[in-house]
């Protein structure tokens, strides 16, 4: 028994551990990811949230588990071996308890044996010196009665001895009858009788074990049952579908170039409605050096229009909830310095002024936050020449199709000219960013010398642009031609 409550203890930390680890990565991977992902009702989001949930109630059935074996079976067991083991302590008790009894019984028979036959050896020493007087011719009658009678008192002493001995071997052996035919075999069918409970316990407890598992077992194919419910539930129509409305620009697709006609003398021009993309790269700054002012991006104008307006109107939603959660807090402010004002006992109405004017400079500060953002709202509401639901098939006109580049002109209007060539003598590696790669005797393009923080901007044959060291500590990397002008 104290073997299987130890395989039992085993096992529930098993199941314990088990669970633990079950709850450590539900926990773990319980809405990760970004703020959209778990906004977007993405259906195979929900499902891998719902199996997470019905693996988190799993590892609740397996404690479950855990604890009925402890309480059921490990606990009772317990106690029942306590009391197993009082109870053979105590029939043991009585094992030795009759044995004692029964060999002081024979030490006794023993004793009034050996003092039956020392009575009897004086009694036959006494009756032999009694004849062996009396055939003596010196010896006078009264010693010869003397004798006699000496030897006769011996032999009724050793009579009685006998006598007793007689009667306390029948004794003993009535109770040596007792104790192997009646008191031991009825001490050991106690014994038989606790072994047998206590293996019938054991077995009762052995089909306990199973009939837990089983008791669990049908919630435990309910949390499978919706794993596999949350695994068909997904659609993946749908999720690509909330994934196109999720990230639509919402650019209008270019109309077609326009046939441009050089019989007629005109010089090239480039239609209104064709797509013109920028022949040349931007100006490539490392260090802060000649960076545009930073631009201020809480408009979200650098976003396309579709996610630009969403980003506006969640930024407007988070704004109104704030704003209405600090209107409650004021009208609460003003509440409570009424109370104050009618019953002074409460409290001093000028304690809340602080907090009232703090409460109020941030309901001005909000209303004109969302003011402003309502107004990019409404600008980029309005902006939109021609509504239309962006998706993977919709129609688009031309009238738009440059906008998708304007944000870009500016980066262009400047565009420096060549100012001279040179050859590399060493090959760069240009890992870092705005960096160019280059080798050992290229021919550079050279677009902006070195300013004096070591670099030059340079434009490779392939049309590819960047930044290169003008020096490295005290060698010259380039040869450099300047133009003639």
């Amino acid at each position: 028994m104290d073997r299987y409550i130890k395989f039992v203890k085993e096992r529930t930390d098993i199941e314990q551990n088990y669970a633990k680890q079950l709850r450590n990565l539900t926990k773990k991977y319980n809405k990760r990811g970004n703020k959209d992902d778990q906004d977007c009702k993405y259906s195979n989001h929900a499902a891998f949230q719902e199996i997470l949930k019905e693996l988190n109630d799993y590892a609740g059935q397996r404690e479950v588990i855990a604890e009925s074996m402890t309480t059921t079976i490990c606990t009772e067991l317990i106690k029942h071996l306590q009391d197993f083991k009082v109870e053979r302590k105590n029939h043991l008790l009585d094992v030795k308890k009759a044995q004692q009894n029964l060999d002081s019984a024979f030490k006794h028979l023993e004793t009034i044996k050996k003092r039956s036959a020392k009575e009897w050896a004086e009694a036959e020493k006494a009756t032999q010196q009694a004849e062996k007087i009396e055939s003596d011719t010196n010896s006078t009658k009264p010693d010869v009665d003397k004798a006699k009678q000496h030897a006769n008192v011996r032999t009724h002493i050793a009579e009685e001895c006998r006598t007793d001995y007689a009667a306390e071997l029948q004794k003993y052996n009535k109770e040596q009858k007792s104790h192997y035919y009646s008191e031991i075999p009825q001490i050991l069918n106690k014994l038989q009788d606790m072994d047998e409970r206590r293996i019938r316990i054991l077995a009762e407890k052995y089909c306990r074990f199973s009939e837990i598992e089983k008791n669990v077992l049908s919630i435990i194919t309910k949390c499978l049952d919706g794993i596999t419910a949350a695994g068909k539930q997904i659609d993946e129509k749908k999720d690509s579908k909330l994934l196109i409305e999720q990230h639509k620009s919402g650019f209008e697709r270019p109309g077609d170039v326009e046939f441009e006609d050089y019989t007629q003398g005109v010089k090239k021009a480039i239609s209104e409605s064709s797509l013109n993309p920028p022949k040349v790269r931007g100006k490539l700054r490392l260090f802060g050096k000649k960076h545009k002012p930073c631009t201020d991006l809480t408009d979200f104008s650098h976003l396309p229009p579709e996610q630009r307006k969403k980003k506006l109107q969640a930024k407007i939603e988070e704004i109104s909830k704030d704003l209405q959660k600090t209107q409650d807090q004021s009208e609460a402010l003003d509440k409570m310095k009424g109370v104050y004002e009618q019953t002074p006992q409460m409290g001093d109405p000028a304690s809340l002024e602080p907090q009232i004017l703090e409460t109020s400079q941030k309901i001005n500060r909000l209303k004109g936050e969302l003011n402003k953002y309502e107004t990019w709202l409404s600008d980029a509401v309005g902006g939109e020449e021609s509504p239309s639901t962006i998706n993977n098939n919709s129609q688009h006109g031309n009238d738009n199709s440059q906008n998708i580049y304007t944000s870009f002109e500016e980066d262009f209007d400047d565009i420096p000219s060549p100012i001279g060539h040179c050859e590399a003598l060493y090959t760069f590696q240009g890992n870092s960013e705005g960096t160019v790669s280059i080798l050992e005797g290229e021919l550079l393009t050279i677009m902006e010398n070195d300013k004096g923080d070591g670099w030059m901007r340079v434009l490779k044959g392939n049309g590819e642009e960047g930044y290169i060291p003008s020096s490295y500590q005290t060698m010259t990397l380039y040869k450099i031609f300047l133009n003639e002008k």
